[in-house]
């Protein structure tokens, strides 16, 4: 497993990550708490210390999980990324969405909806950090994130208190998602921030035009999400595939027959490559990510021990910059509806 500095931090990480959205179960269609579980320890142990989580992953059940998982000597094996500003209590920010939108929640129940605002001041960031420890069950976080940024709050505010929290040491290193470089300069303008996380897959490569050469050039740690397009790209979600009414792939376009039936020839092209390496598709996906200028981790969700150890192997993986290229002609040529 090759691992990486997240940005002048000295923490140094696994290039693969494990992410920890789906094992909050909304959004997902639900979720098996002690497959989760094994699965982060199984992540542990074939070389996957980096584990990303936030307090909306199912409201707070995906924080719970991992901090199960990490009770014990786990929790020094791990280097633990959250996130702060999507809160659920309150009104306080800008509305950002309501929890039932575009998915049918289990047991769905008017009362139950939670509407959820972007939200990054001083004193609801010291609380949501506080409320993390407690679910982490840990005394410090070692990358704290903004998850999306609060056009209410100056992000110079935001900063002073996130490095108040690290002056603390109840985190390691500060970091921001779904930001700009515009944004990731008024954080730099008051302390170090060492990642930026930002949704980045050979689908979705707009990023490539700003945040990578900005964190290429600034020695930010760029994070991956969603690097496999929500198992689009692992070449598993067939034609035949059904989704719960749960889960949130049910009624995303993306996921419409025409498309999956577009990327499944997509990912028929790279054969020659993938037998070259004895590799899964979802390897190869992955190593081409990690492999892009600028980009430093991918994360990569999983649910099973299974999934897991595939998961690892692409952390070794090594293309050779043919291979790179072959990949990225190929993809130029996918247009999804």
């Amino acid at each position: 497993m090759q691992q990486r500095e997240l940005g002048s931090s000295g923490i140094m990480a696994s290039v693969i990550g494990f992410g920890a959205w789906a094992i909050g179960g909304w959004m997902w269609g639900g979720s098996d708490d002690q497959a989760a579980v094994e699965a982060i320890h199984t992540a542990i142990d074939n070389g996957i210390n980096l584990i990303d989580t936030a307090p909306i992953y199912g409201f707070g059940h995906s924080e719970e999980v991992v901090g199960k998982a990490l009770k014990g000597g786990w929790r020094n094996k791990a280097v633990l990324a959250s996130k702060c500003g999507l809160v659920w209590e309150g009104n306080r920010g800008e509305h950002f969405f309501d929890s039932s939108d575009g998915i049918v929640e289990e047991n769905d129940n008017p009362q139950a909806k939670r509407h959820v605002y972007r939200y990054l001041g001083a004193q609801s960031i010291r609380q949501e950090v506080e409320n993390s420890l407690r679910r982490l069950g840990t005394d410090h976080i070692d990358v704290m994130q903004t998850h999306w940024q609060d056009p209410t709050t100056p992000i110079e505010k935001s900063m002073e208190e996130l490095l108040r929290l690290k002056e603390e040491g109840k985190i390691r290193a500060i970091g921001c998602s779904n930001a700009t470089p515009a944004n990731m300069d008024s954080y730099r303008s008051l302390g170090p921030l060492d990642v930026d996380q930002e949704k980045y897959s050979l689908l979705d490569r707009e990023r490539e035009a700003d945040n990578l050469p900005y964190c290429q050039q600034h020695r930010v740690a760029f994070f991956a999400y969603s690097p496999l397009a929500q198992g689009l790209l692992t070449g598993k979600i067939g034609p035949e595939r059904k989704f719960s009414p749960t889960d949130q792939r049910a009624n995303d376009p993306r996921f419409s027959l025409d498309n999956r039936q577009k990327v499944a020839a997509f990912l028929r092209e790279l054969t020659p490559v993938r037998e070259k390496h004895g590799i899964t598709t979802g390897q190869l996906v992955a190593a081409w990510t990690v492999a892009q200028p600028g980009l430093s981790h991918a994360l990569l969700g999983a649910r099973t021990q299974e999934q897991v150890v595939e998961n690892a192997a692409a952390g070794a993986v090594q293309l050779t910059p043919e291979d790179r290229e072959f990949i990225k002609r190929a993809i130029a040529n996918v247009k999804l509806s």
